[in-house]
């Protein structure tokens, strides 16, 4: 049976070489002109603050535009807390390949071995569990609805109806039976669906075969061991803990004169092992790192994890493996990591294969999208293009 890496030789692997998070200046003399351009030029077009941390060997470097708390012009500072959005699947992909690891599941079981009963539904396109892999959970081919492309679930018939309930709960089996009242997407294997009803799913399985919740098993096995001390993963918590950026939000409305709420304050239990994770730009720094880094997984759960599905219609130029994806730059270099959204913020961590150039970045607000990430990227990793 294939182990797991101890914790403490995970510590000891990645604190050799990655330290804290970066100050909000130059570290080692290095720059980036172009980067805190783009930053600046994002600020400038209304999104109220950005961030990029980059680190390239031993060199360092924190940008920042904007206000993190619009009424007090409060300044964005390194290891200030964020909602990560789907830069979650990844935390969560690693705790099942952990366990696969240990021997405690296999990615060849099925849904209904750990859940029995609990995908199924009516009609002729329906789920079936019995049919569905973990391993099609983690890179989209389950062909499962997405609980959040029900019209009803948070749109209540108003348009501000999520942020009127903001602080309600869910439950995974609730939301889960959501994505059962409709039909799948196509039959298991076929293609890549995007759907965080996967990710719900395989969440539910890694506390069956682990005996703790997923929050205590992150915690565990990956937080606790790589010191990422500003990084957990709530299940109804409204607040976020410590000190943080605040999250602005048009509720991903398309109105271009939607009004901006304030969503720092929210329960993240309808996101979950699919988007609930809270973490700063160091600890995704340490995290990607020893990942890529190969830190964290033994080689062959490492090699289950970067085996890339086509993404089709998803975000141009990507490949999704289990809870990573990679992406394509104009100048052929390709990156590796992952990303995500959540009401009030976009983070995206992406670098080279092996982990030792990252850059990690962060907007507090919802309307903008992948644009100024991919400048970004293209600035760092394909210099002379830029």
């Amino acid at each position: 049976m294939t182990k797991s890496l101890p914790a403490v030789a995970v510590a000891a692997a990645v604190l050799a070489t990655a330290t804290g998070a970066g100050t909000a200046s130059a570290v080692s003399g290095t720059t980036r002109p172009n980067v805190q351009s783009i930053l600046n030029r994002t600020v400038s077009e209304g999104v109220p603050s950005v961030v990029a941390e980059i680190r390239d060997g031993d060199a360092r470097w924190f940008g920042a535009a904007g206000a993190s708390d619009t009424s007090t012009g409060r300044k964005r500072q390194p290891h200030e807390r964020f909602r990560v959005g789907s830069t979650s699947k990844v935390f969560t992909a690693v705790v099942v390949l952990q366990l696969a690891a240990e021997g405690k599941l296999s990615l060849d079981d099925t849904v209904d071995k750990w859940l029995p009963g609990l995908v199924t539904g009516v009609g002729p396109n329906t789920h079936d569990g019995r049919y569905i892999t973990i391993r099609q959970l983690l890179n989209h081919t389950s062909g499962v609805y997405n609980y959040l492309d029900d019209e009803e679930l948070f749109s209540k018939g108003k348009e501000d109806a999520w942020f009127v309930h903001r602080y309600d709960s869910y439950t995974p089996e609730q939301l889960v039976k959501v994505a059962m009242s409709h039909e799948r997407r196509d039959a298991p294997g076929v293609r890549f669906w995007y759907s965080n009803t996967n990710y719900f799913l395989a969440g539910m399985i890694a506390e069956r075969a682990s005996g703790g919740s997923l929050s205590e098993e992150m915690d565990r096995r990956i937080f606790h061991p790589l010191r990422l001390t500003e990084s957990y993963l709530p299940r109804a918590e409204a607040k976020i803990r410590g000190h943080h950026t605040r999250h602005y939000s048009v509720l991903f409305s398309q109105n271009p004169q939607a009004p901006v709420y304030d969503a720092t304050e929210m329960n993240q239990s309808f996101a979950w092992a699919a988007g609930g994770v809270v973490s700063s730009t160091g600890d995704l720094h340490r995290f990607f790192s020893a990942l890529l880094g190969g830190h964290l997984l033994p080689a062959a759960q490492q090699q289950e994890m970067f085996t890339m599905t086509d993404t089709q219609s998803w975000i141009p130029g990507t490949h999704y493996g289990l809870g990573v994806f990679s992406q394509d730059l104009p100048c052929g270099v390709k990156v590796w990591g992952g990303g995500g959204a959540t009401y009030g913020s976009w983070s995206y961590a992406m670098g080279t294969r092996d982990g030792k150039h990252m850059l990690v970045t962060q907007m507090s607000a919802d309307w903008v999208g992948l644009g100024a990430f991919f400048e970004m990227l293209t600035a760092e990793f394909c210099p002379a293009s830029t």
